[in-house]
């Protein structure tokens, strides 16, 4: 079992170098947060626009099928299941009305195609609604989920606090502490494999010791995970208090006075590409995928 490569949240793919790596990390800022909020009130067919979108720039940047496999797997297999229970979930509209008119035992031909419920098999229904609510839940998890992970598979951490601290610069003004913000940013994301790498041992030593669960119970089982827990919890404040001090010990005293320039931001033709392709996406976005 190998956390950092089954569940890899929070790295980053430092090869090979796609299109979506050369990109500025303020530009891809930009485009995570228009993924994060054109779903908001949005119609199905825009919704799953986004999706297919997501999985068209996944395959034009030429991400190895190896890194993206897995994590799109079981978040479409999160995604499919959340869309079934959805779609059979009762839609709240069932509610049974009574004619006015007298009931005859004739019925009446429609006037058109439309039927609310669309299956219906035993104790199964799936109405208009339930399936359109089926596919605004699925896709928003898809959406949301997968946006930020893209981003944060093709920007570096030290790119991700430079945007961030660059588009939060007018906030000095109000003696904001930006630098501040933008180094525990940096040391939060850095500390992410850190804490996988802790369980992932913790597991290991778990494994390794053949403990009899069905022998233990349910009370014992308790017991020695909680154990787990302290001591992943002790690991990781010892992890945290050995990276202070080796700040501390290399003059990190304070981020002003230390501040180091990883990456120097500046835009170029492909980022102001990217920005202007902003302007026909909301376009579109109001125009034909409002809601209805």
């Amino acid at each position: 079992m190998d956390l950092l490569r089954s569940l890899p949240i929070g790295l980053y793919l430092e090869q090979p170098v796609t299109w979506l790596h050369r990109l500025d990390p303020r530009v891809k800022l930009a485009w995570l947060m228009t993924f994060l909020a054109a779903p908001l009130l949005a119609n199905p067919y825009w919704r799953l626009a986004l999706s297919g979108l997501l999985v068209l720039v996944t395959l034009t940047a030429a991400i190895p099928l190896r890194v993206w496999r897995q994590q799109m797997g079981w978040l479409l297999t999160l995604c499919i299941l959340v869309f079934i229970i959805t779609a059979i979930a009762p839609d709240g509209l069932a509610v049974n009305y009574q004619s006015r008119l007298p009931d005859t035992g004739l019925e009446l031909p429609q006037p058109g195609s439309y039927q609310y419920v669309i299956f219906e098999q035993g104790r199964f229904t799936i109405t208009r609604r339930s399936l359109d609510v089926a596919v605004r839940i699925s896709t928003l998890i898809f959406t949301l989920i997968y946006s930020t992970n893209l981003y944060l598979l093709t920007t570096a951490p030290e790119e991700i606090t430079a945007g961030i601290e660059e588009l939060m610069e007018p906030l000095r003004r109000f003696k904001l502490p930006i630098t501040e913000i933008a180094l525990t940013l940096t040391l939060s994301l850095r500390f992410i494999p850190l804490v996988l790498e802790e369980v992932q041992n913790l597991v290991r030593s778990v494994r390794t010791r053949a403990i009899n669960w069905n022998k233990l119970g349910l009370r014992r089982s308790l017991k020695v995970w909680l154990m787990v827990v302290e001591k992943l919890l002790a690991n990781l404040l010892l992890r945290a208090e050995q990276i202070a001090t080796a700040m501390d010990v290399r003059g990190f005293t304070s981020p002003d006075q230390h501040r180091v320039q990883w990456h120097q931001l500046r835009l170029r033709w492909r980022d102001w590409l990217a920005l202007g392709s902003l302007i026909p996406f909301w376009l579109a976005r109001f125009l034909i995928g409002g809601a209805t």
